[in-house]
């Protein structure tokens, strides 16, 4: 079997295993579990919110996410929608408070679970340990709950405000508050709705009475306040066995390209050229041997050089002078010239190179001469 088939099967193996090692790495890397920040809607975890979610969307004719700011909210007056908001990561702007204000006034609802709401909707809170972390909750109309609350926050209420939620000594938990044509609805206990705590205890029974407390056509759980805004990246929007195979296929083009040896880009000037004459002190030595016309040391040093590579070449010693050559030039030589011319030629260039001036004629003579033989040597 030839090499180049050899090296050819070369290159068709390293893009199989190429392919091999990105489908491998893509199947084991896609068991891994996926991370989920807490109270996501879209987390099957522990601390997620998921069941809730697929409760609502089974219940409701309309449940969504919510991934934009505030602003991009829909505008749309008296449009009854609910947006929930559990256990935002941070605090919004003043301008993206507005935004949400704008929302309510327009005839919607928020209702917001958070463990320290302070700093949202101009809600104040206090300091009340009395249910944490277990204890009785009550509703408005006396009814008693058993839950669990994991803060030690409680909300403040002021004249207008409905009272949802209240411990035993009146440490309020949940209440409600109308803005423009809508209404705020804030509780402190956003743990209800994690997927490992929604069953536990009343939990889900004093959830339902909360949510019966809001009237909406719609639901949308804003993801915004996780930090889990809309990106739309080249990355996100094909799936991940098509990335695979765009990559693969890239790296397979850019293999056979270079197994075809392609250049990108005009060829001006050929290899070969580039290779011997790129030096440019190679082409300033001899631009000033032409204008100060030392013909006679330009041609020994070309015949010293060809005297070189008639020794690594042709294993004809260097040391010995061109007319004493003449034996073995007949034997490497004999395709080429005749014994007469190879005599000829060994004493006229042993004449020239004895002489103490060369004309230009001469030298162009030899030196075609030499550059013959150079290119015999070489070739073999």
């Amino acid at each position: 079997m030839s090499s180049k088939s050899l090296d050819l099967k070369k290159w068709i193996l390293i893009p199989i295993l190429l392919l091999i090692f990105f489908l491998s790495s893509y199947f084991l890397s896609s068991e891994k579990p996926k991370y989920y920040p807490n109270y996501v809607s879209n987390s099957p975890a522990p601390n997620g919110t998921k069941a809730f979610y697929t409760y609502l969307e089974n219940e409701m004719t309309s449940v969504a996410r919510w991934s934009q700011p505030p602003n991009l909210l829909p505008k749309t007056d008296n449009h009854n929608q609910v947006l929930i908001m559990i256990e935002p990561t941070f605090v919004p702007s003043t301008e993206e408070m507005e935004a949400y204000m704008n929302f309510i006034e327009r005839g919607n609802s928020i209702i917001l679970f958070s463990k320290n709401p302070k700093g949202f909707f101009d809600i104040n809170v206090k300091n009340d340990e009395s249910l944490f972390p277990d204890g009785t909750i009550l509703d408005e109309k006396g009814n008693k709950y058993s839950a669990e609350v994991n803060s030690s926050i409680t909300l403040e209420s002021y004249s207008g405000d409905e009272i949802l939620l209240h411990s035993e000594y009146d440490g309020v938990l949940a209440l409600k508050r109308s803005y423009g044509d809508g209404e705020l609805l804030v509780a402190n206990t956003p743990e209800w709705l994690m997927n490992g705590e929604i069953t536990k205890g009343d939990h889900t029974s004093l959830l339902l009475t909360l949510f019966n407390k809001v009237d909406g056509n719609s639901y949308l759980f804003d993801e915004y306040v996780h930090g889990q805004q809309n990106s739309s990246s080249f990355f996100s929007i094909y799936p991940r066995w098509f990335l695979v195979l765009l990559l693969q296929g890239m790296i397979i083009t850019i293999l056979y390209l270079w197994y075809r040896g392609k250049r990108f880009g005009p060829i001006l000037v050929a290899r070969e050229e580039t290779v011997r004459f790129s030096d440019e002190r190679i082409k300033a030595i001899a631009a000033w041997y032409i204008r100060s016309r030392n013909f006679r040391d330009s041609l020994m040093i070309q015949a010293d050089y060809v005297k070189l590579l008639l020794q690594e070449n042709w294993s004809i010693p260097y040391s010995r002078a061109w007319e004493d050559i003449n034996n073995d030039l007949e034997k490497k030589w004999k395709n080429s010239f005749t014994k007469d011319e190879i005599a000829n030629f060994l004493d006229g260039l042993t004449n020239v190179l004895t002489k103490e001036k060369v004309t230009k004629q001469e030298y162009l003579f030899w030196s075609k001469k030499l550059e013959h033989l150079r290119k015999e040597v070489e070739e073999g």
